[in-house]
């Protein structure tokens, strides 16, 4: 079978979606299939197949959607300047992908709401296409535009991506989701038939991680203090905020820690002067982007994930792979990667107390902290099994190219 992978988002990225197309491409070849992999370029300024090296610049049509926009009613966009990118980006999006003759693919399978709605309408008639949506644009746009002071404004936004979560949930024969979250979201909220989603939770090529793990890291612990990690987007709604005002209150407890920091994003600057004006510049440590979490895992001894919106976030599966104790907020589908007390610790998403106090129990308690991480390793070698994973999106993949042959 010949598959394109496509995502809406920059590829490749330091992030969980181009992990999952880098881990499904590597299995489904060694099945025998053939892949490629189609997103846009760095600054999202170009689409490309990346296994193929083929570009094409938004350039080349930039100035005829502007000459659309003068023209029609899409003139609305000229007037937010959000929707205005977004749009413009949709539409190179799909003549991009046209120009690259989709006719060749068995199936698509694309991996968010907008590549999905895009790839739908110039799909050609015979290919099938499966979606799997690694979490909700709409609520991320609806937080985001809760910051905007401007009601027009905020109400576009949330209007313009709550059609646009619909659209993208519907468009495929079939949508993965990874957890009863994104169902019920999509069910309750955006009225999505139940029975157009599949709910696969993830996989992950453990054995590689294994050995990454085992691989020194240019970081050196101290011998006297415990490390606290955490490893993301540097954006509001991962919660790091929250995470460094808790910081500041256990400093008030105990000194025997450091946070290590790991990863980029537009609040990295904002998050960096918080810590500074809470006088932790020597209890927390910036990393930046790091190409070695796996061997920093395997040298720390908290892993923490405080998101305000979260799906299935890659970094907690590695992080119960690597057998640390993982706290995590009660946001979006985070609750149903944990078990509370018995392989980590659920905090209300925001509430820095809280967090702060399931970091002191974890500091203090060395044997709540080996038994939390010991049964998360046990549970995650098997429930993260990325050959069931890829199995389970085989015969959704069947079930997919059957519904399109009896349509048409």
């Amino acid at each position: 079978m010949k598959i394109l992978l496509a995502t809406f988002w920059s590829i490749p990225h330091v992030g969980g979606v181009w992990n999952y197309m880098k881990q499904l491409k590597e299995r489904l070849e060694s099945l025998g299939h053939e892949v490629d992999l189609l997103g846009y370029g760095e600054d999202n300024n170009y689409l490309h197949i990346v296994t193929k090296k083929q570009v094409i610049e938004n350039n080349r049509f930039l100035p005829v959607i502007t000459k659309v926009y003068e023209q029609t009613e899409s003139s609305f966009y000229h007037k937010n300047p959000i929707l205005y990118h977004y749009e413009n980006l949709r539409y190179c999006f799909e003549l991009g992908a046209a120009y690259f003759d989709l006719e060749k693919y068995d199936l698509i399978h694309t991996q968010d709401v907008l590549s999905t709605a895009c790839i739908n309408r110039i799909r050609p008639q015979g290919t099938a296409l499966v979606a799997t949506l690694h979490g909700s644009v709409a609520h991320e746009m609806k937080h985001y535009a809760t910051t905007v002071n401007d009601n027009a404004l905020s109400n576009s936004i949330k209007n313009y991506f709550d059609k646009m979560e619909y659209s993208g949930a519907t468009a495929a024969e079939f949508t993965i989701v990874a957890n009863n979250w994104m169902k019920d979201s999509l069910t309750n909220d955006f009225h999505v038939p139940v029975e157009q989603l599949k709910v696969l939770h993830y996989g992950y090529d453990i054995d590689t991680f294994v050995k990454r793990m085992n691989r020194a890291s240019s970081i050196q612990r101290s011998a006297d203090k415990k490390v606290i990690l955490y490893a993301g987007r540097l954006v509001e709604i991962k919660g790091v905020q929250n995470l460094i005002q808790a910081l500041s209150q256990l400093k008030r407890l105990r000194n025997d820690w450091v946070c290590w920091i790991a990863g980029d994003g537009n609040k990295k600057a904002d998050l960096q002067h918080q810590s500074k004006a809470l006088g932790l510049e020597k209890d927390i440590l910036f990393l930046g982007k790091r190409d070695d979490i796996p061997s920093l895992l395997s040298i720390s001894d908290i892993f923490v994930h405080p998101s305000l919106l979260d799906n299935q976030p890659l970094s907690v599966i590695e992080a119960q792979i690597a057998g640390k104790p993982v706290i995590v907020s009660d946001a979006g589908g985070l609750p149903e990667m944990i078990e509370h007390g018995v392989t980590g610790l659920i905090t209300p998403a925001g509430k820095d107390r809280s967090l702060c106090l399931h970091l002191d129990s974890l500091l203090t308690n060395d044997q709540l902290r080996k038994t939390l991480g010991s049964n998360a390793k046990k549970w995650a070698l098997t429930y993260w099994s990325i050959d069931t994973a890829v199995k389970n999106v085989l015969e959704v993949y069947q079930s997919a190219l059957t519904k399109k042959k009896n349509a048409l």
